[in-house]
């Protein structure tokens, strides 16, 4: 089964989506996804959504919600409607298993991560899964999650407006996936393509970290019957170790001090190349000029941009 770039794609009106996880407070390496994503929906005269990805309570910090969204109107960012919480949506997320349940699309799961660990490959995202539940649970055993059953061979392809031309195979390298993990909480692949649907995200526009997330998030909205949105995966930003800036790598947070220096070294590792004086510019300014001039070529294909340590005042 192939699923190709000639798959339904959603039509216009343009709408965009920022949807951070609250871990923590938003650093330079979600600023950058945040403005890319914001303008290009501005640019097209869409609107801009943001969405609460606070499903998995473990990882989150208190009170980190209500800073992401200070820290976004601190910068000048406006968006349209009222935020969506994931956290208050676990009913729909049930509702939409349950139907898969029902047509022999998703399998309940025993196997813990050791178990999988010991007889599998590595892929793409970490071990494959065998299928050992596949057709039913071994004896004696118990669920923990619910994966999805993959059609025989299924191949996704599709293009990126900034990466090209992606291809996977999702049984090869990844195996059935979760959609309900064991302690409870709802994936992230799930969830987001059910909130994309019933938002009519037309355009998602996000860091290339997710981009091998991309080929799960179509096979579901096909199986689900969603439309499928267009994808452009901006570039990471990395640390000088090659890891990605975020909580774990100790990304440090925003400086809301510096706000206006800040947002155009971000335009700037975008390609948008702002002038020198706009360095020193006021944030309506500098918004005024990144609407008139954004363009989404412009931005690098690479998937990493190594963070440069911003001690100075100066344009990077």
């Amino acid at each position: 089964m192939v699923i190709s770039k000639d798959a339904t794609i959603i039509s216009p009106p343009y709408i965009g989506r920022f949807a951070p996880s609250p871990t923590g407070p938003l650093h330079a390496g979600s600023l950058l996804s945040a403005v890319g994503s914001y303008l290009e929906a501005r640019a097209r005269g869409g609107r801009w959504l943001v969405r609460m990805e606070d499903l998995d309570p473990p990882r989150e910090m208190p009170g980190a919600a209500d800073d992401i969204l200070r820290t976004l109107a601190g910068f000048g960012f406006e968006w349209d409607g009222e935020v969506m919480y994931q956290s208050r949506r676990l009913d729909r997320y049930r509702e939409v298993l349950a139907g898969l349940q029902r047509d022999g699309q998703a399998y309940a799961c025993a196997c813990t991560r050791r178990e999988i660990a010991d007889s599998s490959v590595r892929g793409i995202d970490g071990p494959v899964y065998p299928g050992t539940c596949r057709a039913g649970l071994p004896a004696g055993k118990t669920g923990r999650a619910w994966r999805i059953k993959l059609a025989d061979n299924v191949t996704v392809t599709f293009t990126d407006a900034l990466q090209g031309l992606q291809r996977q195979n999702l049984a090869r390298d990844l195996g059935d996936f979760v959609l309900l993990r064991a302690d409870g909480y709802f994936a992230y692949q799930l969830a987001v393509v059910v909130d994309d649907a019933e938002q009519a995200i037309s355009h998602i526009v996000r860091g290339a970290d997710l981009l091998d997330s991309a080929p799960r998030q179509i096979y579901l909205q096909q199986v689900l019957g969603y439309p499928q949105p267009q994808y452009a995966h901006l570039p990471v930003l990395i640390n000088s170790a090659g890891e990605k800036l975020s909580k774990q790598t100790r990304a440090a947070p925003l400086d809301m001090s510096r706000r206006s220096l800040l947002l155009c070294q971000t335009l700037d590792k975008l390609g948008q190349m702002p002038p020198d004086a706009l360095f020193s510019a006021s944030l309506t300014d500098i918004w005024s000029w990144a609407f008139t001039n954004w363009r989404l070529d412009k931005v690098p294909t690479c998937r990493d941009l190594v963070e440069p340590l911003c001690g100075s005042d100066e344009p990077v």
